[in-house]
């Protein structure tokens, strides 16, 4: 319990953000709400695991992308073909119903003199992945933090996920899958540079 009170201050954050108690309490009114009792047994904790998850769930609020992508690396022997990181798995969450969304997401780009460690492009996603989303902002989010950070010849994203709100109420179609795409520079004006991203991120799988 200690632990957890370190993360979250008995008073208002700085920022703006309820107290731990003041979001433990949004949870059992949910809770009473739903047609449940948060004092019986199997509830009893459940305030403090979802405000500890939700803090997990939502770190991305806490992070700024150009800290990750801050450092780069000059020395390449003059490559300057496409970098493709395929299939990086991720969840996030739909702003408005709060349902998970999970997916995954190709994230591509054409160097200029620099790149980037291949690991920091998977943490740039789980950035923006790790925040209340639209899965067509996420997209743009991320080309646009690489395409402002990096400065390369273009960036393409890719992003297929599956929407916990169509799959869970509403229209109730599981299985059924979003895809978006934002292309930068010369991925947006070449129409060869985009085939051949296309073809890269469909090829090989």
């Amino acid at each position: 319990m200690d632990a957890i009170v370190k993360n979250f201050p008995s008073q208002t954050d700085v920022d703006g953000r309820p107290s731990q108690k003041e979001a433990e309490d949004a949870v059992r009114v949910l809770l009473r709400w739903a047609g449940d009792d948060p004092q019986r047994e199997g509830l009893i904790d459940t305030p403090t695991r979802v405000v500890k998850a939700y803090k997990e769930l939502f770190s991305g609020y806490d992070l700024a992308a150009e800290d990750v992508l801050g450092r780069t690396f000059e020395e390449v022997a003059g490559f300057d073909d496409i970098v493709l990181v395929k299939d990086i798995p991720f969840h996030s969450h739909c702003e408005h119903h709060m349902l998970p969304v999970v997916g995954h997401a190709h994230v591509a780009y054409l160097p200029e003199g620099r790149v980037l460690g291949l690991s920091k492009i998977a943490r740039v996603v789980d950035i923006f992945g790790r925040r209340l989303q639209t899965q067509e902002t996420m997209t743009a989010q991320i080309a646009g933090a690489i395409a402002e950070t990096l400065r390369p010849r273009g960036v393409a994203v890719m992003i297929e996920a599956e929407h916990m709100c169509m799959a869970m109420r509403g229209v109730l179609k599981q299985g059924s899958t979003t895809l978006t795409t934002t292309f930068t520079g010369a991925f947006k004006t070449d129409a060869a540079e985009q085939a051949r991203f296309m073809s890269m991120v469909r090829g090989f799988r």
